[in-house]
């Protein structure tokens, strides 16, 4: 009788675990990191972005797209922005500023647009995101 009521146990206990991990992979948000450093790639990303929000549905978590390198400037074009800025804030994505690319290529913050994050080290934020499970994609 101890054992049957053992085996009972033992299954109901694995039985409970079993449902308590597929509510947690339910309830999971996904996120997602973008390295980039080019503006030009910001359409294609946001697309992305797009259609991962659509598949994932409630499950889409945070889209960051960090923009890093030498032509981190032409994130001051308002007229280039303007449609990407609108296009994120749709799907729920955030465009980030690299602060070390900004201070190397000489890019003055206060000329971004208010939208864009500044961060100090793009590349570290990138491995700290993805240590905390975000997949990760380098342009």
């Amino acid at each position: 009788m101890k054992t049957l009521f053992s085996t009972f146990m033992l299954s109901l206990f694995m039985l409970l675990g079993n449902i308590q991990n597929t509510i947690a992979q339910e309830t999971e948000k996904q996120n997602y990191v973008v390295l980039t450093k080019k503006v030009q790639q910001l359409k294609p990303i946001l697309l992305a972005a797009k259609e991962l929000s659509k598949e994932d549905g409630k499950n889409f978590g945070n889209f960051e797209i960090i923009v890093c390198g030498k032509e981190i400037g032409n994130l001051t074009d308002l007229e280039t922005m303007k449609p990407h800025l609108k296009e994120a804030k749709k799907v729920g994505a955030n465009i980030v500023a690299c602060g070390f690319s900004l201070k190397k290529f000489n890019v003055d913050p206060k000329k971004l647009p208010k939208k864009v994050e500044i961060i100090d080290n793009g590349i570290l934020h990138n491995l700290k995101l993805q240590q905390k499970g975000y997949l990760s994609l380098g342009l």
